[in-house]
C-alpha cells in the first residue's frame, strides 16, 4: 500500500509537467471537442460516443494517465543491446565491474520500468484528420437514422496553444421525416394471424418521427413473438422494411414485409423432452442404463439416475405437447444453472417432422463433494497475533433433489495483552431449490420465480474474547426472484441465543467505563477508593455503581456524574445480559444493473424485522426488570427497519459518481433492551471513514467509550471514483451521518437522544481520498478520512481537527458500497 501511495504522489507531482512532451512539432494534441447542434452547444453522451477521437481521460481536471505515460519514453531502447549502445558508459562499467550478464539484467530493468509507464498510462491523443472525417460521416449517419435525412455536418480544427488543438463539429439537422402510411405484406397465413393479434403493440406508428431504433425494436418484437408462439425456424432474416421518401423526404411510407419459408411456417409443438443427467462429451455415445419417465419427461443416466425426476422437473419448463417457446427455453436454462449442481447446461432441439420437435437437455454435474480449506494470519493493536483456520465440506444433490448441504468448522488462536484466547465454531446449512412449507403454502410462489428454502444452524464459543460469549443460531430462509430486477426474502424462525460466560471480565474489556467510575468515586466519597479493575473485584465495582444510582442527593448535587454512571449502567445491563432473539423478517431488493460492466444503475434494499412477538405472547414469565423471559432468558422484543439506497452515475472515461443513503431504526416494546449485536454503530471502512468503528455517537455525546451504539442511524455518502493509471484507481469521498437513541430510556443522557428534525445539524461529516488497486479477482482499498464536522465539540464544530494527525486510515477489500 505504501508503494501505491508513493505512485499516487508521483503522478500528482508530475501533473504539472507538460502534456505535449511527446507531441511532435507537426502534430496537435487533442485538447477539446465541441459539438454544436443547430448552433447550440451540446454535451449529449450519445453524440460524444460517435466521436472517433476524444481528449485524454481526465480525473480532477487533469489527464493523470497521460502524465504517467510521459514518465516513460516511447522512443527508448526496446532491447538490452539497444540500451547498451545508448548508455554505453553505464553498460560497460557494470560489465567490467561485475559481468555481461549483470549489464543485461540492469538494461532489462530499465526497459521494464519504461514499458510499465507506457502501458499503464495513456498515450497522447493526436488529432488525426482521417478520424475527424470519419466522425463527420458518423454524425451524419446518426442523424439520418433519427429521421433527419437532409442533415448537414462539417468540422473545424483550431490551434489553441503550443502543439494543442480543438475540433468543433457543426450539425444542422433539418426537418425530421415522419412516418406516414404503414403497409404490411405477410405471405404466411400463420404469421399473419399472429401479427394481427398483436399489431397494436408495434413500435412503428403513423405520425411518429422516423427512427432506425424503432425498426430494430419492431424486428426484435416480431422475432420474439413468433418464436414464443411455436415458430421454431423463424429469424430476423425473414423481416424487411421498405421505406419510401422519394416523393417527400419529410414523410416516410413504410412497408413491413415478412416472407414465407420454402417449407411453409407451422406452429411446432414439443413431442418429446429428454434429460441426460450425467452427460459427458467423451461418453456421448455410451448406452444409458437407467431411464425413467416423469410427467412425460424422459430422464436418462449412464449408470444410475442420481436426481429425483419429480424435483428436477420443477426446473424444466419445456413440457411435452406444449408449443415451442424461446422464453421457456431460456427460463429452463436459467433455473438449471441456478441449481448450482451442473457445470454445463445445454438445450438442443431435433426436428421430428414439420409440426413436432424433440427437446434434448444435456446436464454435466459438478463433483458431488467439494472440500475447502482457508487459513489466515493477522495482527492488530488488540491482538499481537491471530491465526485462524476454516474447513468446509459441500455436498451437492444431498437428497437427490439438487439440494446443497454445507458444513464448516472454524477455529482461531491468538495472543493479546490479556493473554492467549481462542474461538471455535461450526455452521451447517441445507439449501433446497423449492419452497419447503406446510399447508400448500409453496403454491403461493410460482416455480418460474425460482423459490429457494435454506435451513441453517450454527454455534460459536469464545474464550478470552470479550465476555466469552456462546452463540447458537437456527433459522429458515425463503427467497424468490419476482423478476429479473426484484427479489424477495422471508426469514422465519431466525432465532439466536447469546450467552455470556465471563461477565466478571466486563470492566477489563470496557476499561474506559471503569475509569469514569473511578472519577465519580473521587467525587462521591473522597475517602473511598474504587477497587482495582480485576475480575475478583467485579462485584465490588458493580456494588459501587448501584450505590451511586440509589443516592438521590448525589443525583441532585452532581447531575453530570450521576448521568455518566446511569449511561454506564445502561450499557452494562445490555452487554452483560443473555438474550433470546426470535426474529421474523421480510426483505425486498431492487437492482436494475444489467451486467457487471454496467456503471449506471440503482439499488434499493428494504428489510423489516420483528423479534419476540409470538414468543412474547406465549411467555408469562418476567424477570426483575419486567422483561418477558423463556427459561429465565430475556426475550428481545423490537421492531427494526433498514432502508438502503444506492445510485451510480457513469461519467465517462471510467469516472463514476456513487451515492449511498442508509436509514435504520429499532423500536422496543414490553420493557425490552436492544441486544448489542442488533444495535447500530457508526464509523469504519464501510461507514463514516473519518472515525473508527464504534467511535462515533450517539448524538452529540463525546465518544469516550470503546463501543458506542444507538437505536437510530442515518448515513449518506458520495464518492467520485476515477482511474489514475493502469490498475491503480482512486476516489474522493464525503460521508455524513450519526447514530442516536430513540428508546426514551431513563438511562440515556440527553445528548444521545434524537430530537426530531433539528438533530440533523448533529450529523458528523468526514471527507477524504482513497487508493484502490484492482487485482481482477478483488480490489484492495485504502481510504484516508478527515474529520470535517464533529457534532460533539463545543463552539465551532467545523474543520477543527481536519488534519493528518486526527485522520483515520481504513484498509478494506472491494468498494465501500
Amino acid at each position: 500500500m505504501k508503494k501505491l501511495f508513493f505512485f499516487f504522489l508521483l503522478v500528482v507531482l508530475f501533473s504539472s509537467c507538460s502534456t505535449i512532451k511527446y507531441v511532435k512539432e507537426n502534430e496537435l494534441l487533442l485538447a477539446k471537442n465541441t459539438v454544436y447542434i443547430d448552433s447550440v452547444k451540446s454535451s449529449s453522451e450519445n453524440i460524444s460516443e460517435l466521436l472517433m477521437q476524444r481528449p485524454n481521460a481526465k480525473a480532477l481536471g487533469m489527464p493523470l494517465s497521460l502524465h504517467f505515460y510521459n514518465l516513460g519514453n516511447p522512443e527508448a531502447p526496446k532491447t538490452p543491446s539497444e540500451w547498451g549502445k545508448k548508455h554505453q558508459k553505464t553498460y560497460n562499467f557494470i560489465s567490467d565491474l561485475f559481468s555481461e550478464k549483470q549489464s543485461i539484467s540492469v538494461a532489462k530493468t530499465f526497459i521494464g520500468f519504461n514499458n510499465w509507464f507506457l502501458t499503464s498510462g495513456q498515450a497522447p491523443v493526436i488529432i488525426d484528420d482521417k478520424k475527424t472525417a470519419r466522425t463527420v460521416d458518423n454524425l451524419k449517419t446518426y442523424y439520418q437514422t433519427e429521421g433527419h435525412f437532409r442533415a448537414k455536418v462539417f468540422s473545424k480544427k483550431d490551434t489553441i496553444g503550443k502543439r494543442k488543438g480543438e475540433i468543433s463539429y457543426h450539425i444542422t439537422k433539418g426537418n425530421p421525416s415522419l412516418i406516414d402510411t404503414i403497409k404490411t405484406i405477410i405471405t404466411s397465413p400463420v404469421l399473419d394471424s399472429l401479427y394481427q393479434s398483436t399489431k397494436n403493440k408495434s413500435y412503428l406508428k403513423s405520425g411518429d418521427q422516423y427512427k432506425d431504433n424503432n425498426f430494430i425494436k419492431e424486428a426484435n418484437r416480431l422475432v420474439k413473438l413468433f418464436r414464443n408462439k411455436g415458430i421454431y425456424h423463424f429469424n430476423e432474416n425473414y423481416i424487411s422494411f421498405e421505406i419510401d421518401t422519394l416523393k417527400n423526404y419529410e414523410k416516410s411510407n413504410v412497408d413491413v414485409e415478412i416472407s414465407e419459408r420454402s417449407i411453409p411456417f407451422q406452429v411446432q409443438k414439443i413431442k418429446k423432452v429428454n434429460v441426460y443427467t450425467d452427460f459427458a462429451y467423451n461418453r456421448r455415445n455410451a448406452r444409458h442404463r437407467d431411464t425413467t419417465n416423469y410427467e412425460g419427461i424422459n430422464f436418462y443416466a449412464l449408470r444410475k439416475l442420481k436426481y429425483n425426476p419429480k424435483y428436477l422437473s420443477q426446473s424444466i419448463f419445456i413440457k411435452p405437447n406444449n408449443v415451442y417457446s424461446d422464453s421457456l427455453r431460456n427460463l429452463t436454462r436459467l433455473h438449471l444453472r441456478g441449481l448450482k449442481n451442473f457445470k454445463a447446461t445445454s438445450i438442443r432441439y431435433d426436428e421430428l417432422n414439420e409440426n413436432e420437435l424433440e427437446a434434448n437437455i444435456f446436464l454435466t454435474p459438478i463433483e458431488k463433494y467439494t472440500l475447502g480449506f482457508e487459513s489466515e494470519l493477522s495482527r492488530s493493536n488488540i491482538r499481537n497475533f491471530d491465526v485462524s483456520l476454516k474447513f468446509s465440506l459441500t455436498n451437492r444433490n444431498t437428497f437427490k433433489g439438487a439440494e446443497i448441504f454445507k458444513f464448516s468448522t472454524f477455529g482461531s488462536y491468538f495472543n493479546s495483552n490479556n493473554g492467549p484466547g481462542w474461538e471455535i465454531g461450526s455452521d451447517i446449512s441445507l439449501e433446497v431449490p423449492r419452497f419447503m412449507a406446510p399447508f400448500g403454502l409453496h403454491k403461493l410462489v410460482p416455480k418460474k420465480m425460482f423459490p429457494r428454502t435454506k435451513f441453517y444452524s450454527g454455534i460459536g464459543i469464545q474464550k478470552n474474547i470479550g465476555l466469552d460469549k456462546q452463540n447458537i443460531s437456527v433459522g429458515i430462509d425463503y427467497r424468490w426472484d419476482y423478476d429479473a430486477k426484484k427479489s424477495i426474502q422471508l426469514e422465519i424462525l431466525n432465532t439466536q441465543y447469546i450467552r455470556n460466560l465471563n461477565v466478571d471480565n466486563y470492566f477489563s474489556i470496557y476499561n474506559s467505563e471503569y475509569l469514569k467510575l473511578d472519577e465519580v468515586a473521587a467525587i462521591f466519597d473522597p475517602s473511598y477508593t474504587l477497587p482495582e479493575n480485576t475480575a475478583t473485584n467485579f462485584n465490588l465495582i458493580v456494588g459501587f455503581m448501584r450505590n451511586v444510582l440509589t443516592d438521590t442527593s448525589f443525583a441532585g448535587s452532581n447531575p453530570t456524574e450521576y448521568q455518566n454512571v446511569l449511561n454506564i449502567a445502561n450499557r452494562f445491563n445490555i452487554i452483560t445480559s443473555d438474550f433470546l432473539i426470535p426474529e421474523i423478517a421480510y426483505g425486498y431488493t431492487y437492482n436494475n444493473q444489467e451486467s457487471v460492466k454496467d456503471a449506471s444503475f440503482s439499488f434499493l434494499k428494504i428489510r423489516i424485522a420483528n423479534s419476540g412477538n409470538f414468543m412474547g405472547l406465549l411467555s408469562k414469565n418476567k424477570n426483575n426488570l419486567d422483561q418477558k423471559t423463556v427459561f429465565k432468558i430475556p426475550i428481545a422484543q423490537y421492531f427494526k427497519t433498514d432502508i438502503e439506497y444506492k445510485k451510480y452515475w457513469d461519467l465517462g472515461d471510467n469516472n463514476v459518481l456513487a451515492h449511498r443513503t442508509f436509514l435504520g431504526a429499532i423500536f422496543t416494546y414490553d420493557n425490552s433492551d436492544i441486544p448489542f449485536s442488533r444495535s447500530y454503530f457508526a464509523g469504519g471502512s464501510n461507514d463514516i471513514r473519518a472515525w473508527r468503528t464504534y467511535d462515533l455517537g450517539p448524538g452529540t455525546r463525546t465518544p469516550l467509550l470503546e463501543y458506542n451504539i444507538g437505536s437510530l442511524k442515518f448515513l449518506t455518502s458520495f464518492e467520485y471514483r476515477f482511474n489514475v493509471f493502469g490498475s491503480l484507481k482512486s476516489a474522493l469521498f464525503v460521508d455524513a451521518g450519526n447514530i442516536w437513541d430513540i428508546t426514551n430510556s431513563s438511562f440515556v443522557d440527553d445528548p444521545s437522544k434524537f430530537k426530531g428534525i433539528k438533530s440533523i445539524k448533529d450529523m458528523a461529516v468526514g471527507a477524504g481520498f482513497g487508493l484502490r488497486y484492482d487485482f481482477k479477482f478483488l480490489i484492495a482499498r485504502l481510504d484516508l478520512g478527515f474529520k470535517a464536522h464533529e457534532p460533539y465539540l463545543a463552539g465551532n464544530r467545523w474543520f477543527r481537527n481536519f488534519n493528518f494527525t486526527n485522520s483515520v486510515l481504513n484498509i478494506g477489500i472491494n468498494y465501500p458500497f
